[in-house]
């Protein structure tokens, strides 16, 4: 018996295809392989691929991400505690208003180490979902200024 999530997609476009490859990974694979816990663990993921991954700038990040297919990135507001960052695309769109994604924990925890390791400072990251005319993830990577890192090679949190 089928349901209605079993229905296979028709792409139209070799991108489209490989999309639906990613989403299968991502939104539906993973998820049944990491049960309960599927959200630490890919925020973990997360930033264990930006440590694979360096870079040394925020231009940078912002063309992985698009690269990585995660989506269009802009960096908000910078403060001496924070930075804040939005994430928009068609396909979080698409993902949102079918309600087949929960989570951005992969896309927060590659943001986190790689501005920890820009800051020298432990970090993590907070992800919201902005649902209106244009859905959106903001993304609120915060740090405490106190909180060093004697070794920027070594993840501490």
């Amino acid at each position: 018996m089928k349901k209605d999530n079993d229905i296979l997609p028709q792409p139209t476009s070799e991108n489209e295809g490989y999309l639906f490859g990613y989403e299968l990974m991502r939104d539906v694979l993973l998820p049944e392989l990491l049960g309960k816990e599927d959200h630490s663990l890919l925020y973990w993921a997360g930033r264990t691929l930006a440590r694979k991954y360096p870079m040394d700038t925020t231009e940078e990040l912002i063309q992985f991400f698009a690269a990585a297919n995660f989506g269009e990135l802009l960096l908000k507001e910078e403060t001496s505690k924070t930075i804040t960052f939005e994430l928009t695309s068609d396909r979080i769109s698409d993902l949102l208003s079918k309600r087949k994604h929960e989570g951005f924990q992969l896309e927060a925890g590659f943001l986190a180490e790689h501005i920890q390791r820009q800051k020298d400072r432990v970090t993590e990251s907070f992800e919201e979902i902005k649902r209106g005319k244009e859905d959106k993830i903001i993304f609120t990577v915060q740090w405490d200024r106190k909180d060093e890192i004697s070794d920027p090679n070594v993840s501490e949190v």
